[in-house]
């Protein structure tokens, strides 16, 4: 198993980290997945967020995307993670937003029909029974409520079991075929509104990730260690090959509450 998420909250405002992030995506809002500031925007527009509207965050990190999308949309985010140095970074960084030790997996710690609006940004596939979590957002969704959240784990192609095992040396994931996601959103009384294939970015923020992180492997060796340096590269490198030959697919998938 690779460590990429403690180490990296731990280590959040580290100088060589911050190069990293900024070189492999642009506009370093603290994201620590594959999506850009730009992509954020983009597939959160359909959530019509305003200064109204009260969001929801699963899976949030170190809080900068949480941060982001508030101070974009002028909306009140609360966010939630499992792991405990993400939500320390998250409410050193912010006071504003109110961030939450919590598992995404189990009933969470919020009244039913709270949120205007629920997203996740490549962290479902770390979730153990999306059935489950897809009805709990049904239960904290307000009526007429959206949510939206990217799975980059949908099996579109063959894959050795050397390839799947790379792919998932970071942690827990749950590879689905196509399909899948639809089908449980229906099934979780919610409506199935757009899937939106956001594959070829994640190949690019994967090349990126890996290229500028070769550039500093000193400097990140003598932060992580060589182990978990070669470890997250040999990731990096299945990711985006992947990912380029579409054998692994990365979707964003919209629904609502009506």
């Amino acid at each position: 198993m690779v460590d990429l998420y403690n180490n990296t909250y731990q280590r959040f405002t580290e100088r060589v980290l911050a190069e990293v992030r900024a070189e492999a995506f642009g506009k370093d809002i603290g994201q620590n997945s594959w999506i850009t500031a730009e992509e954020m925007l983009t597939l959160i527009q359909p959530l019509h967020l305003n200064s109204n509207s009260v969001v929801l965050e699963v899976a949030c990190g170190s809080g900068g995307p949480a941060m982001f999308v508030a101070e974009s949309t002028g909306c009140k985010i609360h966010g939630v993670d499992s792991n405990e140095n993400a939500i320390e970074t998250a409410r050193n960084l912010s006071s504003q937003i109110q961030f939450k030790v919590a598992d995404a997996n189990q009933a969470l710690p919020f009244d039913s029909n709270t949120f205007d609006a629920i997203y996740c940004m490549d962290a479902v596939n770390h979730l153990t029974n999306r059935l489950q979590i897809l009805r709990e957002w049904y239960r904290l969704l307000k009526r007429g409520g959206r949510f939206l959240y990217t799975d980059p784990i949908v099996i579109t192609g063959p894959l050795t079991n050397d390839e799947m095992n790379r792919r998932s040396s970071i942690g827990f994931f749950w590879f689905v075929p196509q399909g899948m996601n639809g089908k449980w959103i229906e099934e979780a009384g919610l409506r199935f509104v757009q899937r939106k294939d956001v594959t070829s970015a994640a190949s690019n923020i994967a090349k990126r990730w890996h290229d500028a992180r070769a550039k500093r492997q000193k400097d990140l060796e003598s932060v992580e260690g060589k182990e978990r340096f070669e470890g997250l590269q040999s990731f990096l490198d299945v990711v985006h090959r992947l990912y380029s030959e579409k054998r692994l697919s990365r979707f964003a998938y919209l629904g609502e509450k009506i």
